[in-house]
Formats: structure tokens, sequence, C-alpha cells
């Protein structure tokens, strides 16, 4: 059963430096709160999954908490680049990034290997693209059974997968609605999981289309209200455009970016 503590007793318990550490979520329940609190504990040397990284990677990475991103797409949606990323990538500040690169599919593919168990997924993704040329986990392989040529990728099993969902019962038991993405697969093929809900209730209503994670695979869930802020939790408030687009200005500079993190923080000057 699914322990429900605090978000910052969760991401003590559950994160730790050196972690492989995935947030999913596709332009909704992203948990963003989560990943600010990890920035709070000051966690080190993470390698960092995700298939969207947008603005709280940015956020994550220009704190120092990572030194590897697996990815298959990086932006500001609707804004621009992660001048953070870009930071880190090209100049090595605050420390050096490394990047693992990957299509949409491959990654995808790779979580319900994890989930299923399995060493690898196979694919036809990357058929006429240089990613495996550039990603050395991206390798050919042979169909023993038609001779045709594929592409296998490795399974992803994050340390710990952590998720936002609109409600969890007391027992842990987690529902979501909407645009789900990759989540379920995620947390399936972690060996940890951390999901922030809106709300705890006594009881989960059923919902045409919700996605039901049981108590059995959820190692924690905390009570996050507004968890998912700027983007969005559908059925609770909408997606936040003008946070996405004032993120540009201190993203792009290091100094607004340090003054950004040392509020978050509770570092003053």
């Amino acid at each position: 059963m699914a322990e429900l503590l605090s978000l910052e007793e969760a991401v003590a318990r559950l994160v730790h430096d050196g972690d492989t550490v995935a947030l999913e979520g596709f332009t909704h329940l992203i948990p963003v709160a989560a990943g600010q609190e990890i920035i709070r504990q000051r966690r080190r040397d993470l390698t960092l999954v995700r298939m969207t990284p947008d603005i709280v990677y940015d956020q994550l990475i220009g704190a120092g908490c990572a030194r590897k991103l697996v990815f298959s797409w990086g932006g500001n949606p609707g804004v621009g680049s992660l001048h953070r990323f870009r930071d880190a990538v090209q100049h090595g500040w605050p420390v050096p990034l490394e990047i693992e690169e990957h299509s949409h599919a491959g990654m995808a593919n790779r979580y319900v290997a994890g989930a299923s168990g399995l060493p690898f997924a196979v694919l036809r993704g990357y058929t006429g693209t240089d990613l495996p040329s550039q990603t050395s986990t991206i390798k050919p392989i042979t169909c023993p059974f038609t001779g045709e040529r594929l592409t296998a990728v490795p399974a992803l099993n994050p340390d710990v997968t952590i998720v936002h969902a609109q409600r969890a019962d007391r027992a842990g038991n987690v529902q979501l609605w909407g645009i789900t993405g990759v989540q379920k697969e995620a947390v399936l093929a972690a060996k940890r999981s951390l999901v922030t809900v809106e709300e705890v209730v006594d009881e989960l209503a059923p919902r045409p289309g919700a996605v039901v994670l049981p108590a059995w695979v959820v190692t924690a869930v905390a009570e996050v209200p507004g968890g998912a802020k700027p983007s969005y939790a559908a059925g609770y408030y909408e997606r936040d455009n003008a946070a996405y687009q004032a993120w540009d200005a201190v993203g792009r500079d290091r100094e607004e970016f340090t003054k950004w993190l040392n509020e978050l923080t509770g570092v003053t000057a």
C-alpha cells in the first residue's frame, strides 16, 4: 500500500543523489512542484529522464541537479528554447550536462519494455534518421523471422518516477484523466514512485477514460494542490501560458535565473 506523505518527506525518502529520475506528464499534469522540491533539497548528479523536458527540467538543470538528460524533445512549449539547458550543454554552466537523445516513439517503447520486465524494445522508428550514429543506446537488430532490419533500444527502469494526478484515495490508489502520456508505463517501470495529487479523497468515483494506478505500484502519494502549475490539470485548472512566456526572460539570463533560484530555495543575497 502506498504511503501518504508530505511532498518534502516523500522527496527526501525517495530521491537520492545519483538517481535516475523520471518526471513525466505530456503538456498536462506535469509534476512541477515535485521538481522544485528536488531543487530545494539540493539533489545532485541526477540522470533526468523525460520525453519532453520543458521548464521544470530547465530549472533542475540550471540548479545544478543534473549530470545527464535522457529525452526525445526539449523546449519551452509555444515559446522557444530552454536556455538553462542550452547553457549547460554549450558552456557547462552550472555543471556540464551529458545528453542522450531518442525519438518520442523510442522513449515510449523504452518505458513499455521497462514496465514489461523486458531488456529492450524493438521498433522501426529510427530508420532513415541519424540518431543511431549519435546515440549509443540505439542499435540495429535483425528480425529472426523475416530478416527485416529493425532498431533496438534498452528498457528504461528509473530509480524513481514522479507523476502528478488529479486524485488518490487514502489507500494510495491513484486516478488520472485527460492527456495521460506515458505516466502509467513510467510508474510501472520504476523501482520507486511518487504521485503528487490535487486531492486525497475517501473514494475514487469512476470516470470515463480514467487511468487508475493501484496502490501496490505506487510507493508514496503526496497531496499537493496546484502541483502541476503552470501546466494544467483537467477538471482543476487551466494552463498558465503567461508563466511559460515569463520563464523565457528568467531562463535566458544567468543573473535573473540565480535570483529566481534564490527565491525558490530561500537563499538571501
